[in-house]
């Protein structure tokens, strides 16, 4: 029997990960919907949704305005919130297993700056009236076309290797952001809306972002889960994988692809939100497991869990303000990292 490859620990999702992260995902999401400037039983706020869903039909006990509150507003912001944060976090997954290292994150080939240069564009031309309408497709254009554009280059260079290619996304992202700071200094009057998109934002979450970025993280979300097997193999090294039958160049494209428009689409309706494909993803491979089919899952539900409650924190600890949700992130979600590097790190007795 052949053995596994050297640096690789095989592994199988445990039944006990998945249920953490699963009921993670629904306390944050009946915390989303019940936790804010008014308060909602949360039990009400379960029947409220179940009411909603075809051929049940109960009593919440909410009344109109507590309803509409839960349906109009917050239910939106949840769902919106929950995919935003497992987009996010299993792209970063999968670009710390192309690029075989677990600090990499989704924004590492310039789809920050692509997004943040579509956006800007998009509200200092006024285009749609000047309303976010088009933030959201510039934004995504942008994110996708800056990795093209950075994987075009490493590809014209001769490059295939992920230093190349990282080196590639670099230099996209810097000429990208020479771009947008120019923009900006001489349409400074764009500069609170643009700052706003950049910070990260949930507050305008509604039906029409659920339906967009749907279609997106179906697609993207098999396709990774696909992958994580060969992301195991990939991770031993372009050589070793190459020898063990895997054909690199395709596979590393397919997974670019796929987390690129995961990071794009949940870019497009949330603006750029940082530290969530980082420490999601990394956290996980320190407590349960560095084995790709243990990181990518649960990248998915952990990282939904924790992006939903970050929100939930952006918009009630200055309330009635809210604080962007990408402070919330870095701010809570960087000392929590370094909590769990130094854990790591003690020597067991």
């Amino acid at each position: 029997m052949s053995r596994p490859p050297t640096g690789v620990r095989p592994a199988k999702v445990s039944p006990l990960w998945l249920v953490a992260g699963t009921v993670g995902v629904l306390g944050a999401a009946t915390a989303g919907l019940s936790i804010g400037t008014v308060a909602l039983p949360p039990g009400g706020v379960l029947l409220e949704v179940l009411d909603h869903m075809p051929g049940v039909h109960v009593h919440s006990g909410l009344d109109p305005t507590e309803a509409a509150i839960v349906w109009q507003l917050r239910l939106p912001r949840v769902i919106v919130g929950l995919f935003v944060g497992a987009l996010l976090s299993v792209a970063g997954g999968a670009y710390q297993g192309v690029f075989r290292n677990p600090l990499a994150d989704p924004f590492l080939l310039g789809a920050a700056s692509g997004a943040g240069l579509g956006a800007t564009l998009a509200i200092v031309w006024h285009l749609g009236g000047g309303a976010y309408g088009a933030v959201p497709l510039a934004a995504f254009v942008g994110a996708t076309a800056a990795v093209a554009l950075a994987y075009g280059i490493a590809q014209s260079a001769g490059g295939r290797s992920p230093a190349i290619l990282l080196l590639a996304g670099v230099a996209v992202a810097y000429f990208l952001q020479s771009i947008q700071a120019y923009l900006l200094q001489r349409h400074q009057e764009t500069i609170r809306e643009v700052y706003s998109f950049l910070m990260g934002r949930l507050t305008s979450s509604s039906w029409s972002d659920v339906r967009t970025i749907v279609p997106f993280a179906a697609l993207t979300t098999v396709v990774l889960l696909a992958m994580r097997r060969s992301l195991d193999v990939l991770s031993v090294g372009d050589e070793e994988a190459a020898a063990l039958g895997l054909h690199v160049n395709r596979t590393r494209l397919i997974v670019v692809l796929a987390a690129t428009l995961a990071t794009a689409a949940a870019v497009s309706v949330s603006g750029l939100i940082v530290f969530v494909g980082l420490i999601v993803p990394h956290t996980i491979r320190l407590v349960a497991g560095s084995s790709y089919r243990v990181i990518i899952p649960l990248s998915l539900l952990f990282g939904a869990a924790f992006l939903t409650v970050a929100d939930i924190f952006a918009r009630t600890l200055a309330s009635p303000a809210e604080i962007p949700i990408g402070v919330i992130t870095a701010f809570f979600g960087a000392p929590f990292f370094v909590f769990v590097l130094l854990q790591r790190r003690r020597p067991t007795l």
